[in-house]
């Protein structure tokens, strides 16, 4: 398994899977203030206290946690966040409300999942033609199925 380097100014427990065959580790709001509440369509910058250092060849998405944005409406505005391997400042999570009711984040609850994954640098080469393949230049809701 490869390790991940964290420095945690939280109080909180580092990222953690929460099951055996779980993808995501939940990221948890550093609300020193206490509660936050976000307005229907407010965003937020959510702290987490943490710092992380990625291997080279990794990358972090911050995804957003299906509880939350299934009973309140609450998301990650550019999901998936990407954490970069050479970032070295504060994980935060960008939430917003999409629900119609105001909604309070306290402190140290889980507001985001967090998968690390290999991913790889290309070299992008102009060329005059593609190669063919069956699905061609289908897009958007080309199977017929939306």
């Amino acid at each position: 398994m490869t390790q991940v380097r964290f420095i945690n100014r939280s109080p909180h427990p580092l990222p953690r899977y929460e099951s055996a065959s779980a993808a995501g580790m939940d990221l948890r709001a550093w609300l020193p203030d206490g509660p936050l509440t976000l307005r229907p369509l407010e965003r937020k910058l959510i702290h987490t206290g943490l710092y992380m250092a990625l291997p080279e060849g990794f990358e972090a998405q911050v995804r957003p946690r299906s509880g939350l944005a299934l009973k309140h409406g609450i998301t990650v505005l550019n999901s998936p966040g990407t954490i970069d391997a050479d970032y070295r400042g504060e994980l935060c999570v960008l939430l917003v409300n999409l629900g119609e009711e105001p909604f309070t984040l306290n402190d140290g609850e889980r507001v985001a999942q967090m998968v690390v994954a290999r991913c790889e640098q290309v070299e992008p080469v102009e060329v005059a033609d593609l190669d063919t393949t069956q699905r061609g230049r289908g897009g958007f809701g080309h199977t017929g199925t939306i």
